[in-house]
């Protein structure tokens, strides 16, 4: 277990191999690390809500986590719960990966299943909490979504474990910044944090310690409401070992 709460929000975490296989990235890697396991192969539980849990994508997430040293098991919701103690299960691992794809549909069945309150307990425990896209945006408030159709709108009922908002693919998505930026301008969104393709945020406690990246280069931002305007300011992050 990690010596207190932890998350590590990012947009990136799986790159191609060589050979053109998923592979698990610095920034998952990071997070195992932050659990500070040893003596033995950490423990991760992927959660591919998000995308409907694809069996085909939990096959190749496994085997990446073999080829990295890491114990890979799923917990899927779909057609129904794949354990019977949700909770123990959680807790039973070292780190939490959430996949990335409709933040909306993931919130809306995490309620479902009471993994709204379960996760915050689980936080609490010390289970380090991280994810990609989606399995970003669910720990903060909220923040921008295609969840509803191509144009971008906000989801504002995250899980709220930090209270800030969050913005992912940055850099990569063009209207990304400019919507992220104007709902934090018009307070549909609070002040929040964003990240490039490839950037993470480590959250100790609902406190960004430092933002990391896997890409050299890269940057994350905080954005805050000043007036009726957002400003913006970038936030040099510290390049992982491993990093390209």
């Amino acid at each position: 277990m990690a010596d207190g709460p932890t998350i590590v929000a990012t947009s990136g975490g799986i790159r191609r191999s060589e050979r053109g296989d998923p592979e698990l990235a610095p920034l998952v890697l990071h997070a195992v690390a932050l659990s500070g396991v040893d003596g033995r192969a950490p423990r991760l539980c992927h959660l591919g809500t998000a995308g409907g849990d694809q069996l085909w994508w939990n096959a190749l997430f496994t085997a990446a986590g073999r080829r990295a040293g890491v114990d890979i098991d799923h917990l899927n919701l779909f057609p129904m719960p794949s354990v019977d103690d949700v909770e123990g299960f959680l807790l039973d691992h070292d780190v939490v990966w959430v996949g990335g794809g409709s933040v909306a549909n993931l919130l809306a069945v995490w309620r479902l299943h009471g993994l709204d309150r379960i996760f915050e307990r689980v936080w609490q425990a010390g289970v380090v909490l991280g994810g990609v896209s989606a399995g970003s945006i669910c720990w903060h408030v909220g923040g921008t979504t295609d969840s509803f159709g191509p144009e971008l709108r906000a989801v504002t009922d995250g899980l709220a474990l930090v209270p800030y908002s969050n913005g992912v693919h940055y850099d990569s998505e063009a209207r990304r910044r400019p919507r992220f930026q104007g709902l934090v301008a018009d307070g549909t969104l609070p002040d929040g944090f964003a990240t490039d393709d490839g950037v993470g945020l480590v959250y100790r406690g609902t406190a960004l310690v430092e933002a990391v990246t896997e890409v050299a280069g890269r940057g994350a931002y905080r954005v805050v409401r000043e007036g009726e305007r957002a400003v913006e300011e970038r936030l040099e992050p510290r390049v992982l070992p491993g990093a390209w």
